[in-house]
């Protein structure tokens, strides 16, 4: 079965309350049930079986910023490059995605001008897009990351492959 798939990334915003310093992964989940410890080396054992990076990881930090930038990357024709650069940043390196000096980085590592990524960043220029993605989310009921949707399905968390290719299959009469 040979089809064309379109994936569109949207902005989502997960925990956007969280300080440009970052916090704790403790303090994130203080309240919450679960083992922390436990959660993080099961993230690790999928991420390895599906050759994911993914490092020690003590923090979380506010992607807002990245997620304007990776518009502008997309804009770019380098959005693929971005999100990848974006992924091995925060989940592999523990780097904090609230920095521009971060992120003027992973774009220049995609091959993308430092100068006109500082001016994205500085003068806020996709922030409306991120808004806009944001909206939708909250519109279409999303809580969670991530979230696959084609047509009116739904899929919810990292899946499988053939997940994944059961959801994007175009319907059957």
């Amino acid at each position: 079965m040979n089809f064309k798939l379109r994936v569109k990334w949207s902005a989502f915003p997960l925990h956007p309350e969280t300080p440009p310093a970052g916090q704790s992964l403790e303090d994130l989940f203080a309240s919450s049930p679960i083992d922390l410890q436990r959660k993080l080396a099961d993230f690790k054992k999928v991420a390895a079986a599906e050759g994911l990076p993914f490092g020690r990881r003590t923090h979380t930090y506010n992607s807002r910023l990245a997620q304007e930038l990776a518009k502008w990357a997309e804009a770019e024709g380098a959005g693929e490059a971005f999100h990848d650069a974006v992924f091995r940043a925060y989940f592999a390196d523990g780097k904090n995605l609230a920095k521009i000096e971060v992120l003027i980085a992973l774009a220049e590592a995609v091959d993308l001008p430092a100068g006109q990524a500082e001016a994205v960043l500085m003068q806020r220029s996709f922030s409306a897009a991120v808004d806009a993605d944001w909206d939708r989310s909250r519109r279409l009921g999303i809580t969670a990351v991530p979230t696959f949707l084609c047509d009116d399905r739904r899929i919810v968390g990292a899946q499988p492959y053939d997940v994944l290719a059961r959801l994007v299959a175009p319907k059957v009469a």
